[in-house]
């Protein structure tokens, strides 16, 4: 995908999930999220904060690292959680601001919103029972991108299975990973696996499998 293509696919997915969270009750809204320790609303509100400027990233990042040590992650958590105070009616006014906006976080590129925006609306969706199906070309691209981190500072957000001992394929589109045993899901599925999802687990098949679990 270019970027043109993977705004695009940001900004329809941003739309989907601001339409699911408008569909959720109170009670689902404050429901636990597939991220440990997130609430629905945690995620709504991070899905909020993709388009933070140079100062914009200093002038809220630095005091939530004096505060919470812990890495990139503690600094994620506390942020969603402070702006999760906000009103359900606000989040979701602030994730449709950011449709057509292009812009994302200082230091990441189109690329990264792309992965959040489909990875945490599955997030909100499966613990909750509902269906938010990702596009498959859109869901490949983010893939490839979280693969392309390696061991690098970006995929220290993920939690990690052992992906690098396995050949992951997807059985509805062309795309195959990796060296090993082979583990087969959709598209979605191998996503939700790049990124630590345990759900996942129960998606995906093959001899792999024994070397993810």
């Amino acid at each position: 995908m270019n970027i043109d293509e993977v705004w695009a696919a940001i900004d329809t997915h941003r739309a989907r999930t601001a339409d699911l969270l408008e569909s959720l009750t109170d009670e689902e809204f404050e429901a636990p999220s597939l991220c440990d320790g997130w609430t629905v609303r945690d995620v709504a509100a991070h899905l909020t904060l993709q388009d933070l400027g140079f100062w914009t990233a200093i002038a809220k990042g630095v005091p939530l690292m004096v505060r919470h040590r812990g890495g990139t992650n503690t600094v994620i958590h506390y942020s969603a959680k402070e702006y999760s105070r906000l009103p359900k009616e606000e989040l979701i006014r602030r994730l449709r601001a950011l449709i057509g906006a292009r812009k994302h976080n200082f230091g990441l590129s189109p690329r990264e919103p792309l992965v959040d925006v489909l990875v945490h609306s599955q997030d909100i969706a499966i613990p909750l029972g509902r269906q938010l199906e990702l596009p498959i070309d859109a869901a490949a691209a983010a893939a490839r991108h979280v693969v392309s981190y390696g061991n690098g500072w970006k995929s220290k957000v993920f939690k990690k299975f052992a992906v690098a001992d396995v050949r992951l394929t997807a059985i509805d589109t062309d795309f195959a990973v990796g060296e090993g045993p082979e583990v087969q899901g959709t598209m979605t599925a191998l996503l939700l696996l790049l990124v630590g999802r345990t759900v996942a687990l129960d998606l995906v098949e093959g001899p792999g499998l024994k070397v993810l679990t």
